[in-house]
């Protein structure tokens, strides 16, 4: 199940994929907010000591009854990504998202030796996500 606390922006979220996406892999909730570059960057700065702001921050919750934890997606990195890269909003969202939930099932592509980066490729191929997104998760 995924809940949306709090879309801060116009974009229309693709709950079904990410739904679909997220119970594949755990049955607690997940918070979603999306937000702009000015938000983004001070969470960043409070949470993680870096005054920048960055396209998607996790928050990781322990505890059994306790929801998996929050994913954090600015808005803006998401309209910049996908054009660089050429996918839609969409498709550059639903990496985003992949992306944090990575990061709240326990993976830190920081410190692994490609794991996170391997396992955003099998999401990508399992559920048919367009093969470009493969080429965002190298950079």
């Amino acid at each position: 199940m995924l809940i949306i606390e709090d879309n801060q922006t116009n974009f229309t979220i693709p709950l079904d994929i990410l739904e679909n996406i997220s119970s594949s892999f755990t049955t607690r909730e997940i918070e979603l907010i999306v937000t702009d570059s000015l938000t983004i960057q001070d969470m960043n700065a409070t949470y993680r000591d870096k005054n920048s702001p960055t396209d998607v921050l996790s928050f990781p919750l322990e505890g059994d009854f306790m929801p998996l934890g929050s994913i954090v997606i600015c808005i803006d990195f998401v309209y910049d990504k996908a054009k660089f890269f050429g996918h839609s909003d969409e498709e550059e969202f639903i990496l985003l998202f992949i992306h944090g939930l990575l990061h709240l099932l326990g993976f830190d592509h920081e410190v692994d030796s490609g794991e996170m980066r391997e396992k955003e490729e099998e999401i990508i191929e399992i559920f048919s996500l367009p093969k470009s997104l493969i080429v965002r998760t190298i950079n």
